[in-house]
């Protein structure tokens, strides 16, 4: 057999494993696991038992389904041995797939003889089934970098990959721990079924109940979390791995996880049906396929290294740093004067969200002020990586260590996801995973959304993008009350509408530099007369906005007061602009709008304390 039909052969088998899996859960939520009682890898002791119960018809035809792929990666391994010399890495990703394939079945087995089948709650069938979920992964792994290789794609450069390296491994790793943490809920969702979403929520927050109902809510959340982490680093391989291929599954794996989250959400509004729960594991594999795809395109031989290129010019050779970075070129990659008010608005709206069932303890504010700036710190720091050549063009950001490379790219992204993965791990230890999940969910909005998609290519790039500093008031919220209400959208609506008044003055007083780097800001774009305009109708709607949570009757007096007054001046230094467009009165809007966002969210503070 020619190497082509036998790379044909192996994409086959590999998406012929996709029906014997569907099959298995199938056989698992149908509680069919018994249907051969313990026998293994006979049938009621019988090589062709007898269809009394549908039950032995379900589990039998999964053994049937197994026996033929198991011959089936024996005969690949025959023509894999046949068509390719002796030490090419085909016959090394064939030998994987044997040894997977057997664990499998051990596995399998195993199940069966210990009777963890049908209704068994315990933690020993959770166990192995988190165990055979992983198997599984690893099989699929070893069966796609077969196909791959059989398919004649170039060897992979391990080395030298730096922190994209790393995070690609993490991403396998992600996707491992979701699997796993979907394998234990589906079953928890088989063995202890719910009748409504609230019923679901109050037996996971119930410490009584058994572990796999109160395990049932973790999954959602994780989703989310890995789902956010895939996206973030499509986005960058995109960037960082440029080739068509690259290109393509990173497109790919969004669209499957966009389709796997939507499934999700249904399977659980829905209560876990049967078929939700196949379509939903189907995705789930196709996803992992996926991932794995994009890992091998990225980490190829050929596919250059953007990050070590030079600044403006891809084949340039970089600039060589005169002196070792400190510790202060690392705090400059944070931009703390720009976290500074976004950590601001995080903590007070810690207190904002205090009631009498929820207080903010010296321990937490203390473990949210430190996450609270290493996770926009994060951002800010994978921002100068991919922005380093824009940087190069710009008079106010040609010194940062990135584009002087007093700090390497390559370092930048090391630090980056060092302070991104210990920002979340303190929000998840010390709050809970809806803060962590927010927090992180700001830093992929702000990289993949803003830098990567918009600030390059429009005008709107901030109105869209700048709801990622709307995202540090949902954390402060989500710390103390691990809930969302209305008053903390309402800062979240307050921060989106400033956002536009505030970088547009800064927008004024640097369109020069913006001009000359390419990025089409508004006043680049369409003028500074549009740019005053937009400025005006964006602060009409910022006090508007501000004044809805007293409508609501969510605050006090106090802030009534403060908010109009507040407005007041950010409306009369908005048509100060308006009239006259010039740098003093730009920088005045521009200095002044943060001074409004403190204070808003101050003395919406000091009410709210006042009513405590």
């Amino acid at each position: 057999m020619t190497p082509s039909r036998v790379a044909r052969y192996a994409w086959f088998v590999l998406f012929y494993n996709f029906a014997v899996i569907v099959w298995g859960a199938f056989v698992r939520a149908s509680k069919s696991g018994d249907g051969c009682g313990n026998h293994w890898p006979l049938c009621d002791g019988q090589l062709l038992p007898a269809p009394q119960k549908i039950t032995t018809v379900i589990e039998f035809t999964h053994r049937v389904m197994t026996g033929i792929d198991g011959l089936l990666i024996l005969a690949l391994a025959i023509v894999v041995f046949r068509a390719f010399p002796r030490g090419h890495r085909v016959r090394y990703g064939i030998l994987l797939t044997i040894f997977f394939t057997f664990t499998e079945s051990m596995i399998g087995r195993l199940l069966v003889k210990k009777g963890l089948v049908v209704d068994n709650a315990s933690v020993d069938r959770a166990i192995w089934l988190a165990g055979h979920l992983v198997n599984t992964f690893f099989l699929l792994a070893s069966l796609t970098v077969t196909a791959l290789w059989s398919s004649g794609v170039r060897s992979l450069r391990l080395k030298g990959q730096g922190a994209i390296g790393w995070a690609l491994g993490f991403a396998l790793f992600c996707l491992i721990a979701l699997g796993v943490s979907g394998a234990v809920t589906a079953l928890g969702d088989t063995l202890f079924p719910v009748r409504s979403t609230y019923e679901a929520f109050a037996g996971a927050m119930d410490s009584k109940a058994h572990f796999l109902v109160r395990l049932r809510m973790v999954h959602p959340f994780l989703a989310v979390s890995v789902g956010l982490y895939l996206l973030l680093i499509a986005g960058l391989v995109s960037h960082l791995r440029p080739s068509l291929l690259v290109q393509k599954y990173a497109r790919y794996m969004g669209v499957l996880f966009a389709s796997e989250l939507s499934i999700g959400l249904i399977n659980k509004a829905l209560h876990a049906p049967i078929s939700l729960q196949l379509i939903h594991l189907l995705f789930a594999d196709a996803l992992w396929v996926t991932t794995l795809l994009l890992v091998t395109s990225a980490l190829a031989e050929d596919v250059p290294l953007a990050e070590l290129a030079g600044v403006g010019n891809p084949d340039a050779t970089p600039h060589i740093a005169l002196a070792p970075a400190t510790w202060k070129d690392y705090i400059v990659l944070t931009k703390p004067r720009v976290i500074s008010l976004l950590l601001f608005t995080t903590l007070t709206a810690m207190f904002i969200a205090q009631s009498a069932e929820h207080r903010v303890t010296p321990l937490l504010f203390l473990m949210v002020t430190i996450a609270g700036y290493l996770m926009p710190g994060a951002a800010n720091a994978i921002n100068m990586v991919i922005d380093r050549d824009i940087d190069g063009r710009m008079a106010r950001t040609a010194e940062r260590p990135t584009v002087t490379q007093t700090i390497s790219s390559r370092d930048a992204l090391f630090f980056a996801f060092g302070l991104a993965f210990l920002s979340f791990a303190m929000l998840w230890s010390f709050a809970n995973l809806l803060t962590a999940m927010l927090a992180f969910a700001g830093l992929v909005f702000y990289v993949l959304v803003y830098t990567l998609l918009l600030k390059r290519r429009t005008w709107h790039n901030i109105v869209i993008g700048g709801a990622a500093g709307a995202f540090p008031p949902l954390v402060g919220w989500a710390a103390v009350t691990n809930e969302l209400t209305p008053l903390a959208w309402y800062l979240f609506a307050i921060i989106f509408v400033w956002t536009p008044v505030h970088f547009w003055a800064l927008a004024l007083l640097l369109k020069d530099d913006y001009t000359n780097a390419g990025i089409p800001m508004l006043p680049s774009v369409l003028g500074e007369r549009v740019t005053v305009v937009q400025i005006g109708l964006y602060a009409i709607l910022t006090a508007i906005i501000s004044i809805m949570p007293f409508l609501q009757k969510q605050v006090g007096g106090l802030y009534l007061v403060s908010a109009i007054v507040l407005n007041l001046i950010l409306l009369l230094r908005s048509l100060q602009l308006y009239r006259v467009v010039d740098r003093p009165r730009a920088s005045s809007l521009f200095h002044y709008s943060m001074i409004y966002l403190a204070l808003l969210f101050l003395f919406m503070a000091i009410d709210h304390s006042l009513h405590l």
